[in-house]
């Protein structure tokens, strides 16, 4: 693979970004993946420079996520991520999370799209993009196909406050908060039996920061559990699906 659009990083993982059984947090994964997009997008020429100078954003519509092995506190930890693919409205990212053995721990894709803050109004991303960034080599980490995530039957509902510390700033709610809200809307007893090993977010509308709370609702099937977030104003704001294993040993 062509390393001229990718970004590698390689880093500890420390005590404070771990769970109760020494794993990575979930918000700490999403929180690395869109910190790596970012870092690349910018490195690329269309990262938040772009954005601040065109006020046109990138906007994810699917985060896709197999977790092999959770990285574990004081692992020395090899992320990267590369752009994808792209089509006239969506461009696809790629993540690998590997150990410092090489052996790869979580792989991820992603898609987003281009928006214009002015006219809140999807554009075509060659008509801002006029370098490419995507080469035919640059290969897949997880290819998936993005889809719509069906509705459901919610056997109870979870709700949470939005925090200050939750807003990015683009001004709402933070991508990697609803996989966050999403893991602990199980329950701690669920939580807790256990081990996290696929996310799939499907969002559908940003939240704004004084949203005064936000309605996660659940259904729980096996190691399966579903979950649409959603606010007051009858919006429903993203779906997510995670896929659990049970925690025997650890």
């Amino acid at each position: 693979m062509s390393n001229a659009n990718k970004l590698i990083i390689r880093r500890e993982l420390q005590t404070y970004q771990c769970d109760r059984y020494g794993n990575m947090r979930s918000g700490i994964l999403m929180n690395e993946l869109q910190g790596m997009g970012d870092t690349n997008a910018e490195m690329l020429g269309y990262g938040r420079t772009f954005i601040h100078e065109t006020h046109v954003a990138w906007v994810v519509t699917h985060y896709l996520v197999d977790i092999i092995r959770m990285p574990r506190n004081g692992e020395m930890l090899e992320y990267a991520t590369w752009p994808a693919a792209h089509d006239a409205l969506r461009a696809v990212r790629d993540f690998e999370i590997r150990g410092a053995n090489g052996e790869l721990y979580v792989r991820a894709t992603s898609q987003w799209v281009l928006f214009d803050l002015a006219n809140r109004r999807i554009v075509r991303i060659d008509d801002w993009i006029t370098e490419n960034p995507w080469p035919t080599d640059m290969g897949r980490a997880y290819d998936r196909k993005f889809e719509k995530f069906s509705d459901f039957d919610a056997e109870k509902t979870h709700v949470f406050k939005c925090r200050f510390d939750d807003i990015d700033e683009n001004q709402h709610i933070n991508n990697a908060v609803y996989a966050v809200w999403a893991t602990e809307s199980t329950g701690y007893e669920y939580r807790d039996a256990h081990i996290l090993k696929r996310l799939e977010l499907n969002y559908k509308h940003e939240i704004s920061p004084t949203t005064p709370s936000v309605m996660v609702d659940v259904c729980i099937d096996g190691n399966t559990t579903y979950h649409k977030i959603r606010t007051d104003n009858g919006d429903v704001n993203a779906f997510v699906i995670c896929h659990w294993d049970s925690r025997t040993t650890q």
